[in-house]
Parts: structure tokens; C-alpha cells; sequence
């Protein structure tokens, strides 16, 4: 989906998974700053939009989730995965039930294959899955923002802000009266910041929950059985994930910040040496500087010097060994 947002003055389109809105509009820290004050709203109108509503949405939903969402309060926003046989990350959702629907968006393009899942498990449960993509546009608004939300708008709010599901028809009115907008590197710098994963980013075809530090927030550990459920309970309770996840402060004599999939090796073995992990998502940060997110084996010593292909990097614990 292409956001009509990228005829705002300075709009540089994104690229990659996020292609279809601003990679930023002109001033990547301004920007920035903006939203840590919280101000602006954010284009998120690439994002997958998927709801489920019907009677038996939220018991029908608490089987298939990681997350406890069978009494889940209206207008209370929760995060959730879906996992693989082994348990392996395959689907992230954010979401919010209005007492009538749940609304849940996804990484762009996910949403075909998290809706042929969900079709494939009605059964005879009671409920209607819908693609919403082409109607509902996602907005967010940073944390602190006083911007009036529409009558009518569904809203998902967390303490990194609201998520909106605006009507896409809307969406350029929207902007006119919400302040400044700010492109998705600035968003994407602020989650880094907070140390928040992102499917696809800090994921591969193996990631389990525990290495990203998404138990608690996106894994509920004493609800009922869903599919992949056997191997967070063995990892909990009985040993600890290959890999985790760290935060890196980067070298900023560096032009050029290392690629997603670039390798980390321990300092002291030098660019040649053996390698430890990748980095997953690297950005710059207004006040930080150069900074990733990356996984490094467990074992990895967490006051251990790295290097991110040729840069130096400083790390801080994550997810503990």
C-alpha cells in the first residue's frame, strides 16, 4: 500500500519491507526529537491490519496466541505471537478487542499468511476473520501527544504511545491536523532505543521468544496450551536460549552504519576471528549516536568488547545470559 503521505514536502520514500511510506521528510533528527517530545504522529499505513470478530473471538484466539487474551478488557492493548510446532517466532500481532472486534496490526505482508492460518483454525468456532489492509490505515502517535483522535477511530494505547485505525480514507486530513510528521527511520530509532524486537528484524526462521525478551510482554506462561507451547515451557523451566539479545553502542567515527546480517566477533579475536552473532537493526540515534540491536550467542561474556564487521561496539544486556 502506498501512502498518499509521500506527497508531503520532503517525503523520502522508504525502502524494503517498509517501502510504501516515508523513510523520513528532510530531517531525520528533528524528527526525532519530535516524537521523544511527543509531538507529530507517525505513517504506519504499510502496516497489515487484520480483525476477528464473532462471539467467540477471544476464547477462540486464547487457543491459537501466546499471550492470555480469553478475558482481555476492552480498549486494552496486548502483544501476542504465533509459534511454530517447535516453537519458533512465525507471527507477531498487535492488538486491541473494542468489545466487539479484535483489532490486530502485523509487519507488512504478513497478513495473507497470518489469515490462511487463523481460516485454517475456525473450525466451528464462531468468528469472522477479515483483511482490513485496504480500508484501515495505521497511525501512531508518540507517547505524550495531546493530537485529538477522531470519533470513532479504534485506539491501541501503550506506554510507547497510541496506535490508531484510521479509516484510510482519512488519512491525509489526519495529517493535516496532527503536527509534524515524522518517517519511520525516527520511529524505528526510538524502538531501538527501547530495546523492542520486530519480527523479521530481530527474527529468523529459529528465533524463540526467549531470545528477544518477549516473555512477559508477548508470552503468558500460565495460560492454556497453544501449538509451540512445549518448548517455551522447556526453555523456561528447564534451560536457557542459544542465543539473546543485546543493544550496541556503536563506533561513531564510522561513515557507514553495518548492515543488518553483519557479523559480530569478540574484539580481541579481531575482524577474522569467529563468529558470535549478527546484528539485526542499526540506527542513529539524536542523542545516542550509532546504535544496533543485535543476537549474540549466550555464552557471550556481557562486558565483552565486539566488533559489528570492522566497527567497534559496546554492549548492553538485553536478555540475561
Amino acid at each position: 500500500m502506498k501512502s498518499p503521505l509521500l506527497t508531503l514536502p520532503g517525503a523520502v520514500p522508504a525502502e524494503g519491507v517498509d517501502e510504501g511510506v516515508a523513510a523520513h521528510y528532510g530531517d531525520l533528527f528533528r524528527e526525532q526529537r519530535a516524537l521523544a517530545d511527543g509531538t507529530g504522529f507517525v505513517d504506519l499505513s504499510h502496516r497489515g491490519v487484520v480483525t476477528v470478530s464473532g462471539p467467540e473471538r477471544l476464547g477462540w484466539l486464547h487457543l491459537l496466541l501466546t499471550q492470555h487474551v480469553s478475558e482481555l478488557p476492552p480498549h486494552q492493548a496486548t502483544e501476542a505471537l504465533i509459534l511454530s510446532a517447535h516453537g519458533h517466532i512465525e507471527h507477531a500481532l498487535y492488538l486491541v478487542d473494542d468489545g466487539e472486534t479484535v483489532w490486530a496490526h502485523v509487519e507488512p505482508g504478513t497478513q495473507d499468511a497470518l489469515i490462511a492460518y487463523l481460516e485454517s483454525m475456525k473450525f466451528f468456532y464462531r468468528v469472522e476473520i477479515a483483511d482490513r489492509t485496504a480500508d484501515i490505515a495505521v497511525v501512531h502517535l508518540p507517547a505524550g501527544s495531546i493530537t485529538e483522535v477522531p470519533e470513532g477511530v479504534v485506539v491501541r494505547e501503550t506506554p510507547y504511545g497510541r496506535d490508531l485505525f484510521l479509516p484510510r480514507e482519512d488519512l491525509e486530513s489526519f495529517a493535516r491536523q496532527a503536527g509534524p510528521p515524522a518517517g519511520i527511520l525516527a520511529h524505528e530509532a526510538l524502538r531501538v532505543e527501547a530495546h523492542r524486537p520486530r519480527l523479521g528484524f530481530e527474527t529468523d526462521h529459529r528465533t524463540i521468544p526467549h531470545e528477544l525478551g518477549w516473555i512477559g510482554t508477548a508470552v503468558h506462561l500460565q495460560k492454556g496450551c497453544y501449538r509451540g507451547q512445549e518448548t517455551v515451557a522447556r526453555v523456561q523451566n528447564l534451560g536457557k536460549p542459544p542465543r539473546r539479545l543485546v543493544f550496541l553502542h556503536l563506533d561513531g567515527s564510522e561513515v557507514h552504519l553495518p548492515a543488518p546480517g553483519t557479523d559480530i566477533r569478540l574484539a580481541d579475536d579481531g575482524p577474522d576471528g569467529r563468529r558470535i552473532g549478527f546484528v539485526t537493526t542499526s540506527v542513529r540515534h539524536h542523542e545516542l549516536g550509532p546504535v544496533a540491536l543485535a543476537l549474540v550467542k549466550r555464552n557471550v561474556p556481557v562486558d565483552a568488547r565486539l566488533l559489528a564487521g570492522e566497527t567497534a561496539a559496546a554492549q548492553e544486556t538485553v536478555v540475561e545470559p
